[in-house]
């Protein structure tokens, strides 16, 4: 039977994957809130469905999949598309369901390292929101026997979503808070997770979606400039810092997160397991090429306690 992927909110992370999947046959069905962004799935080669709309095309396509990617972001309510047509999701019969969260369920560690057995103690709007949309999903996929998979994703980069363009017009800021931390992880490597996990379900499984070097985010800017050739962006103090009000809530938890469980469960080598790689990747695919010192290595940073 041919493998049909349901992609709930195909943005950036789901798109990733279907650039897995499509070349081995599948056929992928992605919501979209416009026109014009279903016209812009339909050239990549998935069918576009837009929601919210007409139930009946949902429904079609819950029918007809047989996995379930489930990315739209919650509001106060949890997941929308699951508050809208709890029973169309009931009736359907997936192979394996994958929820995208956000590792901002943790809430702040001071640095701290966190694992998917922390607790779950959000600080932010968004990090409550997903912890009710987790939950929506976990008593779902209770009810109705699903085979649900929790990926707690870090900060997001990747084509589009680098550094490059603020330190290249000089409207980057190294913002400093004593003792930040944030972990983060390359597009491509959400994508090679997720289909790693769809290759060995383990219902109920979370798994932390991070790279090996959470670090501070001045460190990353800095080396971004590295890599150009220009100078680093001046250092400035979160208090005095111009941001708005979602980047500064950004910087009101800090921690590092662990990925042994995607690696020993799923065995996933990371394409990019530091940023430094990572950007370098992105440079490449910009058609830039490293400045002749932007190789250097930066300060190495001690990586995680053994688990206890």
């Amino acid at each position: 039977m041919k493998q049909v992927l349901l992609s709930l909110g195909h943005g950036y992370s789901a798109q990733a994957l279907a650039r897995r999947l499509l070349p081995q046959g599948w056929r992928i069905i992605g919501t979209t809130r416009s026109a014009e962004k279903a016209a812009r799935l339909q050239a990549m080669g998935v069918e576009p469905l837009i929601w919210p709309g007409d139930p009946t095309g949902l429904a079609r396509a819950l029918a007809e999949a047989t996995h379930i990617l489930a990315s739209i972001a919650p509001d106060a309510k949890g997941d929308p598309v699951l508050n809208a047509h709890a029973d169309l999701f009931r009736a359907a019969r997936p192979e394996w369901v994958g929820y995208l969260s956000t590792t901002g369920v943790y809430g702040d560690h001071q640095g701290g390292w966190v694992d998917e057995s922390t607790p779950l103690t959000p600080g932010t709007t968004r990090g409550h929101q997903r912890v009710l949309a987790e939950t929506q999903w976990r008593t779902l996929a209770a009810e109705a026997g699903w085979p649900l998979h929790i990926f707690r994703l870090a900060g997001i980069y990747g084509p589009g979503r680098g550094p490059f363009r603020k330190v290249k017009d000089g409207t980057a800021q190294r913002i400093v808070k004593e003792g930040q931390f944030f972990s983060r992880i390359h597009v491509d490597d959400i994508g090679q997770v997720l289909e790693a996990s769809i290759l060995r379900p383990d219902p109920g499984a979370i798994y932390n979606v991070c790279d090996d070097d959470p670090s501070p985010p001045q460190d990353v800017l800095a080396h971004a400039a590295h890599l150009l050739g220009l100078p680093i962006p001046p250092e400035v103090d979160i208090d005095k810092a111009d941001m708005t009000p979602m980047a500064r809530s950004f910087y009101a938890e800090s921690k590092r997160v662990r990925n042994d469980r995607l690696k020993a469960d799923l065995g996933v080598d990371l394409l990019y397991p530091t940023y430094k790689q990572g950007l370098l990747a992105l440079l490449a695919a910009e058609g830039g090429q490293p400045a002749a010192d932007g190789l250097a290595p930066g300060p190495l940073r001690p990586g995680p306690a053994p688990l206890t």
